[in-house]
């Protein structure tokens, strides 16, 4: 009997253990709830990256749909989704805003001057406080913030083209039209 629970209880862990693996591996990891999700964004007034232009503050959420993206410099992911960036930024109707995070002012303005700006306002975030204060992970990371100031969607890691198409145009759309704002 002893013998029978010795083999029965390692293979009940195991199989345990498969159970759970192969649940975590139907979920998409960029999919990381967000406590903030359909509730205001968090106050913040942030210097600006470059001296002649503005930082960026909660006040500047409102109004219109924004896009609030978390970068660095120093971020290989960020680097890979900057061409994305720049294509949002050409759409009509679509705002970014820009919080470098972690990183030295030079730094960030370099990245930015070698691959191009496509933020309207960039704010400063040298200790982190107003990433923490968003919840962010690690950057990259978007939010898409309504007209009311609202954070209503979070994307976790690069964008990508299908992020932009499937997830990130459709829900400003829905956003602008609820909303009955001109695009």
């Amino acid at each position: 009997m002893t013998r029978r629970l010795a083999f029965l209880l390692p293979a009940a862990l195991f199989a345990g253990l498969l159970v759970v693996f192969s649940i975590g591996l139907t979920h998409d990891p960029h999919l990381l709830p967000s406590a903030l999700i359909d509730r205001p964004a968090p106050d913040f007034a942030l210097p600006g990256l470059y001296d002649t232009a503005e930082g960026l503050a909660r006040e500047d959420l409102g109004g219109r749909v924004t896009l609030v993206n978390f970068f660095a410099s120093w971020c290989a992911p960020c680097r890979e989704e900057h061409a994305q960036l720049m294509a949002l930024a050409r759409r009509p109707g679509v705002i970014l805003e820009g919080v470098a995070y972690k990183d030295k002012p030079e730094d960030a303005r370099r990245f930015l001057d070698g691959l191009g700006n496509p933020f309207r306002r960039i704010g400063v975030d040298r200790d982190g406080t107003t990433a923490i204060d968003f919840g962010v992970y690690g950057v990259p990371e978007t939010y898409v913030v309504d007209g009311g100031g609202h954070i209503r969607y979070r994307q976790v890691g690069p964008l990508t083209a299908d992020d932009v198409e499937r997830k990130i145009l459709p829900l400003i759309g829905r956003i602008t039209a609820s909303a009955g704002q001109s695009g």
